[in-house]
């Protein structure tokens, strides 16, 4: 007789979001994790709750409300003597919102009847996994069916070694006691760009070394096109089609080699974070006869229900195909825990929202123009800038604008693309509305609140067949 209904291997969100609804749905359910935090404790949340999308978010908010008070508050009447930023304070409220949340998780697993086990888990067959114990201790447990929840961990790269304090990666870069004088970010994607806000408005002179030729790829390229000239008025040196060929520790610094359309170059930082993307985490996770298979890019091999090659044995979240997003892996581990217990629910994964909490944030769902072109889709058109907005002259931050995509046979939304003070928000409306396969005269049609910032979505919409209310309509294509 098995031990649980449910075992669940890693306590991310993806992980905990698992076992919690397995229990509710009257599971016997049990989660495993190894995570240890900075006063050697146990600590439940993975990667993003204790180094990842939570501690980032509050230095990022912190240091975007040090800027907007330095520089914008006399704007609105608003004189401040003197300002500064106490940096360690900064960081040790980071802790204290992350120590909060980590106590909130146990406290959740705790209350939906989860049994909580501290320690390393190993799959081996028939659904048995092996648990080592931080107290040293070993033991085995048995389930009906296991979750595989084991995350994400940074890509390292050869010509970059990490060393204490100097080459850091992601989570590294949390902890800086002061902002490094001239600070390196290899790799300028959603990670490199947040992070090398957060020191830039600190102090850091900020240069960001990305490989590719073109800015963030996966996001439309006209708000792509928008942000990259934002980010460097503010001040970030981007220097794209760059690929660092070495790196060399020198006097308490770091010299990085690259290369670009120039040839070979050097230059000097005080601090270097490597920034360019994670893996899937599987060290030590799967015994040679569990059963579970890798595919080529060492994420485990799963269908569209999450489930592996080994029969009761699923995974979700960034250890499994797709965005390595938190909000992907909770609905993942919930999916699973509800097919689990006799449901047939399913995952959209065409409708995941990305965002980047840079300031302007910049947040999209659906398809960009260069998906629609590719796919043969003919779309129309609606966008409205934030200039054009009364919230935001109110709020004195007009950057950005709102970008809607409606395929032109039936005025389907395609895609929603957002560059603007709350576009993590706002990009919640779009999701829903596509999720229940609305027109963009749907939201045309819908009230919303005045004066707001989604309005905007809504002028948006109406410009996609030429109806806007507060901008100028671009001429539509005849159908």
């Amino acid at each position: 007789m098995s031990d649980y209904d449910v075992i669940v291997i890693g306590a991310g969100p993806a992980g905990y979001h698992a076992a919690i609804r397995a229990s509710q749905l009257g599971l016997k359910t049990a989660v495993i994790d190894k995570w240890i935090d900075k006063q050697g404790e146990p600590a439940f949340g993975g990667t993003c709750l204790n180094i990842g999308c939570i501690p980032s978010k509050a230095l990022l908010e912190a240091s975007h409300k040090f800027v907007d008070a330095r520089d914008n508050f006399t704007d609105i009447g608003i004189k401040i003597q003197k300002i500064e930023a106490d940096v360690p304070a900064i960081v040790s409220k980071k802790d204290q919102v992350v120590a909060n949340l980590t106590k909130g998780v146990a406290g959740l697993l705790k209350g939906n009847g989860v049994a909580t086990y501290d320690g390393a888990a190993k799959l081996h067959a028939g659904r048995r996994v092996v648990i080592s114990a931080h107290d040293g201790s070993v033991y085995d447990l048995e389930a009906e069916n296991v979750i595989l929840a084991s995350g994400s961990v940074p890509v390292e790269i050869p010509p970059c070694p990490l060393t204490d304090d100097i080459i850091v990666d992601s989570s590294g870069a949390l902890d800086f006691q002061a902002p490094p004088e001239r600070l390196g970010v290899i790799g300028a994607g959603i990670i490199g760009l947040e992070l090398g806000s957060v020191w830039s408005r600190l102090g850091s002179k900020v240069v960001l070394l990305e490989a590719m030729e073109d800015f963030l790829p996966a996001a439309d390229k006209h708000v792509a096109k928008e942000a990259v000239k934002l980010f460097r008025n503010q001040g970030l040196d981007i220097r794209l089609g760059t690929r660092v060929t070495g790196a060399d520790v020198e006097n308490g610094g770091v010299v990085v080699r690259y290369s670009d359309t120039d040839g070979e170059q050097q230059e000097e930082f005080d601090k270097v974070i490597v920034a360019v993307g994670r893996r899937p985490y599987t060290e030590d996770l799967l015994a040679a006869d569990s059963g579970v298979n890798l595919d080529e890019r060492g994420f485990i091999f799963v269908n569209e229900h999450c489930l592996s090659d080994a029969p009761g044995v699923y995974a979700v979240g960034d250890v499994v195909r797709g965005l390595m997003l938190a909000h992907k892996g909770m609905e993942e581990g919930i999916m699973v825990a509800e097919r689990i217990a006799g449901q047939m629910p399913v995952v959209n994964y065409d409708l995941v929202p990305s965002v980047i909490y840079t300031h302007p944030e910049i947040a999209w769902v659906g398809m960009t123009e260069q998906d629609s072109k590719a796919a043969g889709i003919d779309y129309n058109v609606g966008s409205f800038p934030m200039a054009a907005s009364g919230r935001a002259m109110a709020n004195n931050d007009t950057t950005g604008m709102i970008k809607v995509l409606a395929d032109r046979t039936n005025d389907r939304i395609l895609g929603v693309h957002i560059i603007g003070n709350h576009a993590s928000e706002l990009i919640a409306e779009a999701v829903i509305a596509m999720e229940f396969g609305s027109s963009a005269e749907d939201l045309g049609l819908t009230m919303f609140a005045h004066p707001t910032l989604s309005e905007g979505l809504h002028e948006a919409a109406l410009a996609v067949s030429g109806h806007a209310i507060h901008i100028a309509n671009r001429k539509q294509k005849k159908k």
